[in-house]
């Protein structure tokens, strides 16, 4: 070996030697467990997503949407029939009488038909009669006043013209919407324009022919004398079964309204008649008569 290799070799040598010796006795043991580790994460359970059919492919949009199969059913209600009032003509003055018809918008254009149409054969039997020929109809209705069409007329008497318009001023003016009537060739015309034609008692209601039942109020207008109306009720044989008396709002050179409340039994169904009148002042018997066609019925009917 030579020198360089035996300085080397020893060098070896110590070093081992440090290495044994350390710094003291040597050690031995477990080494433990592990520090830890974070803590592991927490997911949410997973949720399966819902099982779903395939969508099926919609139909192109064209902007209309369609129609079901069976269209919906709503209730509707019928709208309630209108009553009329119409003024036909009896011993030259003007008396009421009424209609029930189907709801219609055109109140005018019914009311007209209905005046021309003339009375039923209950109300001619009383007298009424009408002066207003067919085809007589209402072309407009502007600011309160109803303009009329050409109204066919022979050569009548003014006093027959008269009435004839009257007719339909008192028929007309009952709606809301008309306060005046304009006739071909005239200035706007109202009731006040045609005094007297009314008798001294009208009744507007009951209307002949009508199913009456007690108690009835006997209604009105009325020019008497002191405003004293009576009221009699007649039954089928002519004999009187009720009476009463009422007093006018006005009376004794003016006209007011009046309202008589009239009872009676009956245990039948009967033809009768409602009369009011005036008791004459000079010899208390009934004057100014209008008698009223009825059907008296019992009140449980």
């Amino acid at each position: 070996m030579s020198g360089r290799d035996g300085s080397r070799a020893a060098g070896l040598a110590l070093v081992a030697a440090l290495v044994l010796s350390g710094c003291g006795t040597p050690r031995s043991g477990v080494l433990g467990t592990a520090p830890p580790g974070p803590p592991p994460t927490t997911f949410p359970p997973t949720v399966a997503p819902a099982t779903t059919a395939p969508a099926a492919s919609a139909p192109p949009t064209t902007g209309t949407p369609p129609r079901p199969s069976t269209p919906a059913v709503t209730g509707t209600r019928r709208p309630d029939p209108v009553t009329i009032e119409l003024w036909y003509v009896r011993s030259g003055r003007l008396v009421p009488t009424r209609r029930t018809r189907p709801a219609t918008v055109a109140t005018s254009r019914l009311a007209l038909s209905e005046l021309s149409a003339g009375p039923t054969p209950a109300e001619a039997a009383t007298g009424m009669v009408t002066l207003l020929p067919a085809g007589v109809e209402v072309t407009r209705i502007v600011d309160g006043v109803a303009t009329l069409g050409p109204v066919p007329s022979a050569d009548d008497p003014a006093d027959r013209r008269r009435l004839r318009e009257a007719q339909v001023v008192w028929t007309l003016t009952q709606f809301p919407t008309v306060r005046r009537v304009r006739f071909p060739g005239g200035a706007p015309v109202g009731r006040a324009d045609y005094p007297g034609l009314l008798a001294p008692i009208v009744v507007a209601g009951p209307s002949v022919g009508e199913r009456v039942t007690a108690p009835l109020t006997v209604s009105g207008t009325a020019d008497v004398f002191e405003a004293t109306v009576s009221v009699r009720v007649l039954d089928d044989a002519g004999r009187q079964v009720a009476a009463a008396f009422g007093t006018a709002s006005c009376g004794s050179g003016c006209r007011g309204d009046y309202r008589v409340v009239v009872n009676w039994r009956t245990n039948r169904e009967q033809h009768g008649t409602i009369e009011v009148y005036e008791v004459s002042a000079r010899d208390g018997t009934r004057i100014n008569t209008v008698a009223v066609p009825v059907l008296l019925a019992p009140p449980d009917s």
